[in-house]
């Protein structure tokens, strides 16, 4: 059982994490409009982002999230408030793609509402993402769809919280029941038609790009659990390992149906989960040199590039 200091410890670790999706959305509200939980009040947006450099030769366009923009991996941009690393998976890739200019405007705490409008990261805005899109872009990567109905965090942060109450239990899979329905994946549903919806708009604005979905990896083992990484509640390693499949498989799902290829990160991470020898994706403590809480490590990056190279040499 994990004690109340183990807790604080845990909510601490994930502060940085909640933040990021605060300060893209507003703070206060969901993608739908409807009231979330409070966040911090933000300073008015006073300043814009530079806008990426317009590329000579091949064009290769990064869309995302966090999980794109991979928030701690060495060396991370801190000065905008997207906390974009130039070892993220997009920066590898084209490191090796011979003739390739990259355009990466992924920004952490992203939902598939910032591709079509304005980002308000820490007083800075940052353009919608499809902006950088044109009939001359060649390759589009995008991984989105967690941040949507803030998503991420009430599956993690709400979820700790929960825990305390009944660790033995699931009290988070109770808390989301509403009638017999889950609320959580309920709203992964949704996000897959979202996803599906920005997928086909990729594809009218860049009408001759290969687009790729990559999808989000595998928090959680098949069984067993972790709790000094992960301190949920006994019987809720199961419900987060529900929704994490569930959401993957709606980014995939949704990609697909529009056209895109995919880029099953959940399948190749298996092995490679929070709880491994050899994890993907970093635990409850932010560790600064390396990754935020619940965001990917160097390593992860990497194993993306990798298989992402291999997928686009296949094609």
């Amino acid at each position: 059982m994990i004690s109340g200091s183990g807790l604080k410890r845990a909510l601490a670790g994930l502060a940085a994490a909640l933040l990021l999706t605060a300060c893209e959305t507003g703070g206060a509200t969901s993608n739908d409009g409807a009231p979330e939980s409070p966040g911090p009040t933000l300073p008015t947006a006073t300043s814009t982002a530079p806008a990426p450099a317009t590329p000579q030769g091949s064009v290769y366009v990064a869309l995302g999230d966090s999980f794109v923009a991979a928030p701690l991996v060495p060396k991370t941009d801190m000065r905008h408030g997207c906390l974009r690393s130039d070892h993220n998976y997009p920066q590898l890739v084209v490191r090796r793609l011979a003739g390739y200019e990259l355009v990466d405007v992924s920004c952490s705490g992203a939902s598939t509402a910032e591709m079509t409008q304005p980002q308000v990261v820490g007083g800075v805005q940052h353009a919608p993402q499809f902006d950088a899109l044109t009939d001359d872009v060649d390759l589009v990567t995008v991984g989105i769809g967690a941040n949507d109905f803030s998503l991420f965090s009430f599956l993690m942060y709400r979820c700790l919280q929960l825990a305390e109450s009944d660790r033995a239990g699931a009290p988070c899979r109770e808390a989301y029941d509403e009638d017999g329905t889950d609320r959580l994946l309920a709203q992964v549903e949704e996000i897959q038609s979202r996803v599906e919806s920005v997928v086909t708009e990729i594809r009218e604005r860049a009408p001759e790009a290969q687009v790729v979905m990559v999808t989000f990896p595998k928090f959680l083992p098949d069984w067993g659990v972790c709790p000094d990484l992960v301190p949920l509640a006994k019987g809720d390693y199961a419900y987060v390992r529900e929704v994490n499949l569930a959401l993957s498989e709606a980014q995939a799902a949704g990609a697909a149906a529009a056209g895109a290829a995919v880029l099953d990160m959940y399948a190749a991470s298996d092995g490679h989960d929070i709880c491994s020898d050899q994890p993907w994706v970093n635990g409850i403590d932010t560790d600064p040199s390396r990754a935020l809480a619940f965001h990917p490590f160097p390593v992860e990056q990497r194993a993306v590039a990798d298989l992402l190279l291999g997928l686009l040499q296949r094609a």
